[in-house]
């Protein structure tokens, strides 16, 4: 929640670019679009893979009953009934009554059967009710079949499967012990009504004849029509879906819709190929009514030690022009995405993750990977993309990683984007006491480069005349008074490994003393360029230094418990004391990975507050507070918690102004700081809220507020986060930012869900960003639509704009699933 507001304050009014107007006759246009696509896909093949939804709707859990265990095939036949008759002349057995026959892992039900030893033939009559070994349930009158159930006939049958999907059929014929034939067959995964079993499902699939081959795991529907309570809404002479025991098949998947200002409307019909048990590959081309055909492509294969997968884009686009003075303004554009894992052992991983474009736009302007779903743009702005290769180990107490990353900038400033390789940390804690104590140490070692420095204004003047710009003529303009030095140009190279022991003991009173001591080292190499203005915040050339960092301090802590009939309360004074020198060349030494401080209760007590290693907290400091739980015996707590901080003797390394003024105006910059505040109650499984608050130590003004809620009920859910924040013009937060951010969805009636989300600026006092959705769910059927803002990145320097997507979802569970959305943003 820190940045609900600050995005907004970036960026100037935002405005609507889209050539798309939509209409009430534009919409109904769509919906027959899509409603065609599925008949149309009905004729096809339709392969069946888990989809993916972007729209957050999904089938209401279904009842599946467990498979029962492999039978043992012991040829005997137990039979139950109110009589039994041997005719041992014509080898006949005849039950009578209630009759229960159980055979190779097949019971049958029924009023009464018939078994002709000859013949080796089955007939049973009246209320038949068998059940296979797959656990699929098959109601009949009259059902005549050889005694291992390869052939014979069954009339009236209705046939219910351990996935809760239906079939119903006048007769059916089985043969070769693989192919059922269903006359006036019916299908749907939809459960019967309770009130009326006979009344038509909401949707169900009917056919002159439904063939079944059990060894393709296909069923094959002809002159089949779809119904929506039992009204007739498609005709399909030819309709064929894996039977609903099959998890993966090749074949069509359904199709989806998109449109975009870029490329026009477009329909993907995706090809899945099942191409072994470990591997699989989705053929997706996309069809564009502006640019030509968008081939798309992934492959999958899982391993025995890990998995990983490969999507492949392009396009000869017909219209570059359409993006003249963009980055797409080429004839071919694509790009690669790919990712795997792999396990060593039961301790190691390694894997990587990689993107690689013609453009930087590419992903944008076609709706690609992350721009694929609006609600995830919705919650966050995508600023790069991350190729890295990495290798983890985790051990009892011991913890590695080493990576080497490569970020791919969408905004085209591609040079001011460090490339990190490597990073590697290693934590461990040693097993053993030492000392009585608990003993541990860590690393880090980062290596970096970047082409360009990057410069951030902290004045209205450097932001309006583009002072900071790194085009700007004037070097001397770019001054640490008018500029923030996000990133120095060159190579910057650190070793860092740090040593702690720590002890705690109670005393006869119940005070926790507990004294600690470490000492850090870093050492620094800094290849900084010359370029213009970056002398001014740090000296350029090779640099070489070293940076000892000793500590020794001391924790108290002395609980008062308070026992009541509803509930226990604990309230604690903490009190902190921490011995060091000043900090070696404070704000003389790049910072790229320490540049966000926030001071709060969370880091109240720790002994370096920096949230990276390229600063370390200088300067001897007191930390003082109190916290108080209550847990309630019925469930419920409370936990609160109020503090300060003190620079006891020294240099305050939070006063410090570096190339990123990290630390100044953070709370800690001045000898007392300012009060930390937080506050959590969460009375039951179906409340949280939470509160955090800085305010200034002399005049008790609210600095940073933060406030959070959440309730879950049955029919409704909704989470509310409000942020305060005061300027900080020195970090170029030039005007307070005050947003709210909420959520919410409730279920309207049995089956519909409406929901919704807002980003509000309560400074310019306007809606940002909002989610307008709406959904008919149940465990058969999918009806969705939603209306989604989110930015997108232009260009350049150009700050992002705001996006606009409707998306519709329709889904029929074990038959299809398809989307279509609409979207504008950008480009004219």
């Amino acid at each position: 929640m820190a940045d609900v507001a600050a995005r907004q304050t970036r960026s100037p009014a935002f405005r609507r670019r889209s050539l798309l107007r939509r209409r009430r006759s534009r919409v109904a246009a769509s919906l027959a679009a899509l409603l065609a696509a599925i008949v149309i896909a009905g004729a096809l093949d339709v392969a069946t893979t888990t989809p993916a939804s972007a729209q957050a709707f999904t089938y209401n859990p279904h009842h599946t009953r467990p498979v029962p265990p492999p039978p043992k095939n012991d040829g005997q036949m137990l039979v139950q009934a109110t009589e039994v008759d041997y005719d041992y002349n014509n080898q006949r057995i005849s039950a009578v009554g209630s009759v229960q026959l159980f055979y190779n892992g097949t019971s049958v039900e029924a009023d009464k059967v018939i078994y002709d030893q000859k013949t080796k033939r089955l007939h049973a009559e009246g209320n038949i009710r068998m059940t296979d070994a797959e656990g699929k349930i098959t109601y009949a009158n009259i059902m005549d079949l050889s005694d291992d159930y390869r052939d014979g006939f069954v009339d009236s049958l209705r046939v219910d499967t351990a996935d809760a999907t239906r079939m119903a059929a006048a007769r059916a014929d089985r043969s070769g012990g693989n192919y059922t034939v269903f006359d006036n067959g019916v299908y749907t995964a939809c459960a019967p009504c309770k009130d009326d079993p006979k009344k038509p499902p909401l949707w169900q699939v009917k056919g002159a004849r439904i063939i079944h081959d059990q060894t393709e795991k296909m069923l094959y529907f002809e002159n089949a029509q779809i119904e929506f309570f039992g009204v007739p809404m498609a005709y399909l002479p030819y309709f064929s879906t894996p039977d609903p025991t099959v998890k993966r098949k090749s074949g069509f998947l359904m199709p989806s819709f998109t449109s975009y200002t870029a490329f026009g409307y477009g329909v993907e019909v995706p090809y899945y190929f099942a191409i072994a048990p470990d591997m699989d590959a989705t053929f997706d081309p996309r069809f564009t009514t502006k640019q030509g055909v968008l081939l798309q492509g992934e492959f999958r294969q899982r391993l025995s030690n890990g998995s990983y997968q490969v999507k492949l884009y392009g396009i000869d686009q017909t219209d570059p022009g359409a993006f003249a003075g963009l980055p797409g303004d080429r004839q071919f554009r694509g790009g690669i995405d790919t990712k795997g894992q792999f396990a060593l052992n039961d301790k190691w991983v390694w894997g990587w993750d990689g993107v690689a474009m013609s453009d930087y736009y590419f992903f944008s302007d076609y709706r690609l990977a992350q721009y694929k779903d609006p609600y995830g743009s919705f919650l966050s702005l995508y600023t790069e993309a991350v190729s890295q290769l990495y290798l983890t180990g985790v051990g009892n107490r011991s913890f590695f990683d080493a990576r080497a990353i490569y970020y791919l900038s969408f905004s085209g400033n591609q040079s001011q984007v460090p490339v990190v390789a490597p990073v590697i940390d290693y934590n461990n804690v040693i097993n053993s006491p030492i000392l009585g104590g608990e003993f541990s140490y860590k690393t880090n070692f980062t290596n970096l480069t970047r082409d360009t420095a990057v410069f951030d204004a902290v004045t209205t003047a450097a932001s309006t005349s583009g002072l900071c710009s790194t085009t700007s003529a004037d070097p001397m303009a770019r001054v640490p008074s008018q500029c923030l030095l996000r990133g120095m140009p060159g190579t910057y190279t650190r070793f860092t490994a740090e040593a702690q022991w720590r002890k705690s003991y109670t005393d006869q009173f119940g005070e926790i003393w507990t004294p600690f001591v470490s000492l850090r080292g870093d050492a620094i190499n800094a290849d900084i360029s010359n370029q213009p203005g970056v002398s001014n915040y740090l000296p350029v050339g090779d640099t070489q230094t070293v940076r000892l960092m000793p500590t020794v301090g001391f924790e108290y802590r002395y609980p008062f418990i308070n026992v009541q009939p509803w509930g226990t309360t604990t309230i604690e004074p903490i009190a902190q004391v921490i011995i060091r020198p000043n900090e070696p060349d404070a704000g003389k030494l790049p910072n790229e990975d320490a540049q966000s401080m926030v001071f709060d209760t969370s880091n109240l007590f720790s002994v370096d507050k920096f949230s990276g290693y390229d600063r370390v907290e200088g300067g001897s400091r007191a930390n003082v507070g109190v916290q108080a739980t209550t847990q309630f015996d019925h469930g419920g707590s409370i936990k609160a918690m109020f503090g300060q901080s003190y620079q006891l003797f020294g240099l305050n390394s939070f006063a410090v102004a570096d190339v990123t003024n990290t630390g100044v105006d953070s709370g800690l910059q001045n000898a007392a700081s300012d009060y930390v505040t937080s506050l959590a109650y969460s009375p039951n499984r179906t409340y949280t809220f939470s509160v955090r608050a800085r305010m200034d130590e002399a005049t008790w003004n609210v600095n940073r507020f933060e406030a959070q809620g959440t309730a879950n009920f049955d029919r409704w859910s909704v989470s509310l986060m409000y942020g305060d924040y005061a300027a900080q013009p020195q970090l170029g937060y030039l005007t307070r930012r005050e947003g709210i951010l909420t959520s919410g969805s409730v279920k309207v009636a049995t089956n519909w869900v409406v929901q919704g989300a807002a980003r509000w600026d309560l400074v310019a006092n306007k809606i940002n960003q909002y989610v307008i959705g709406a959904g008919y769910v149940d465990d058969c059927f999918v009806l969705a639509a939603n209306y989604v803002t989110s930015y997108t990145y232009q260009a350049g320097t150009t700050p992002p704009v705001l996006s606009h997507a409707f998306m519709f979802q329709i889904g029929l569970r074990t038959i299809a699933q398809t989307s279509a959305s609409s979207s504008s943003a950008g480009v004219q």
